[in-house]
């Protein structure tokens, strides 16, 4: 008889954000990836630091522009203090100084804004998985194995016209599907765009081995292609 594996606790999450809307959303997101909890919203740095003192957390979600102070001091002062909490960054600022900055002090990785679910859900995902990396590695290729799990991978060129954000929702609708799939039809109308259009995202997919396409076969007359999820790239 096989032992029951044990179940990872969720990792905690504070959210750091000025802006109430944005802080909601945030925590919003987080709460919809498997194996993530918020464990607290604030708005400010010195919140941030008061909510640290009385509450163990295991990433921050943190605006790098607070209007007490740069993101990137509140993590200077954790560091200071022991705190051992990873950082990924969300901002809308683009200096590579400041991502320099950043990684020096242990951000392991930045989220531009604006951002949609998918894009924050791929970062925590990747999170995760180096999270749960442990032991001690065999040789330098496992140590490369462990660190690209925190690099998206490159995006392809998409065919000519296509465009990124209406393939990122898309991609959400199948990933929302589960096994039994979707139809072009529903995955149109959920999106706001005309059949045909939604089908050629789909057959991209399918193109680039992320989805699968099977006919379903039900009323009387041509079976109906259903599109599934496959990988979570």
């Amino acid at each position: 008889m096989s032992t029951p594996q044990a179940i990872a606790p969720p990792i905690r999450v504070l959210v750091v954000e000025d802006d109430p809307l944005a802080a909601d959303a945030h925590a919003l997101y987080v709460g919809r990836v498997p194996g993530f909890t918020v464990a607290g919203v604030v708005h400010s740095r010195a919140d941030a630091s008061q909510f640290l003192k009385r509450t163990a957390v295991d990433l921050l979600l943190l605006d790098l522009y607070l209007p007490d102070g740069h993101g990137l001091q509140l993590v200077r002062s954790l560091r200071s203090a022991g705190h051992t909490a990873d950082v990924i960054a969300v901002t809308s600022a683009r200096d590579l100084a400041v991502v320099r900055e950043g990684v020096s002090l242990g951000v392991v990785q930045y989220v531009l804004k604006p951002f949609t679910f998918a894009t924050l859900r791929d970062r925590l995902v990747r999170y995760a998985e180096f999270r749960a990396v442990v032991g001690e590695a065999s040789g330098q290729d496992e140590v490369d194995r462990a660190l690209a799990a925190l690099r998206a991978p490159q995006p392809a060129a998409l065919p000519k016209g296509l465009s990124l954000d209406t393939l990122q929702a898309i991609t959400e609708v199948l990933r929302g599907a589960g096994p039994e799939g979707v139809s072009s039809g529903a995955a149109a109308a959920t999106v706001g765009i005309s059949r045909i259009t939604a089908r050629r995202y789909l057959e991209h997919l399918v193109t680039g081995g992320r989805a699968a396409r099977a006919p379903q076969y039900g009323q009387i007359g041509r079976p109906e292609l259903r599109y599934r999820w496959l990988s979570r790239r």
